[in-house]
């Protein structure tokens, strides 16, 4: 019978044959999510072409005189010398000077009205129990699926009834507060605010407003950031109700463009003038607050 030969302990493994080990098998780590490569870039490249061009024609077109454009085959894409002259055009020729400053009020007032209502809505919504909460946020919601042409008669009513027709508060009371930006907001304290901190402000002895004041704002301050754009951005290009509840020479930059296209002949060069003066508050308020409204819109994505 033979006999088996005995077992030899295997030796502990070294410093330096883990490091051969390591150098021999290569690397499978999880791709980094933030390298790029040309593909991407390329991509990136044309979709900012592709949104940025239209501006910039708008631009070009703007900075010809209405022959130059119309003239030759090829349609110019290089800027001219006369946006000065079309933009004194457009502000002699319409009454585009009132259209700014109506629009400044309506889009402003409705962006922080809408900013305070909804953000206290949402806390409300969020951070408060009431009987009913549930089945009035559903209504809230609800209002989302209508569209706006479905109201416009019973709106249009109204306004007539109370006396605003052909008046500013014709679109700015409608536009206080959107459902919209209720939920959008109550999503937003829902995951940034916590119950505890909200407790131990009213241990402290603060009430509703003050809680509201003190602990809800911080917290979304990015999110009614971004709320308050983009309800500027819409209001500001709002034409559908203007159109209906203004008269032409009360009305805002929408009804004021409107106006500069208007006619038999449509002269381009000052009706694009327009557009990029038009077009040049909602650019300024979106650049100076850019890195908000990145982040703003990004922090629902990063959340599990």
């Amino acid at each position: 019978m033979a006999v088996s030969a005995p077992l030899r302990p295997r030796p502990e493994p070294t410093a330096s044959a883990g490091r051969r080990l390591l150098r021999t098998v290569p690397a499978r780590g999880p791709r980094r999510l933030d390298s790029a490569g040309p593909l991407a870039y390329l991509l990136l490249a044309a979709v900012t072409a592709a949104s940025v061009f239209p501006l910039y024609w708008s631009f070009v077109v703007a900075s010809h005189d209405d022959n130059s454009v119309l003239a030759g085959t090829t349609p110019p894409l290089v800027p001219g010398g006369h946006l000065i002259e079309n933009i004194q055009r457009v502000f002699e020729l319409s009454a585009f000077w009132q259209a700014l400053g109506n629009s400044f009020l309506v889009a402003g007032t409705t962006a922080v009205s809408n900013v305070l209502l909804s953000s206290l809505a949402g806390f409300a919504f969020a951070k408060l129990r009431f009987r009913g909460r549930n089945a009035l946020l559903v209504c809230v919601v609800v209002t989302v699926m209508v569209p706006t042409q479905l109201g416009v008669i019973p709106l249009y009513i109204l306004v007539t009834d109370l006396g605003m027709y052909g008046k500013l508060s014709a679109l700015i009371v409608p536009a206080l507060v959107s459902a919209v930006g209720v939920f959008w907001m109550r999503q937003a304290v829902e995951e940034n605010i916590p119950d505890e901190l909200v407790e131990a402000a009213r241990v402290d002895g603060a009430g509703l407003l003050r809680t509201y004041w003190h602990v809800v704002v911080p917290g979304v301050r990015t999110t009614a950031t971004v709320l308050g754009m983009f309800t500027f951005m819409f209001a500001w290009n709002d034409y559908f109700w203007p159109l209906i509840a203004l008269p032409p020479e009360n009305g805002t930059v929408q009804i004021a463009l409107n106006q500069l296209a208007a006619g038999y002949y449509t002269d381009y060069t000052l009706m694009l003038a327009g557009v990029v003066v038009s077009a040049l508050p909602v650019l300024v308020a979106f650049t100076v607050l850019a890195r908000r409204i990145v982040s703003g819109v990004m922090a629902g994505a990063v959340k599990g």
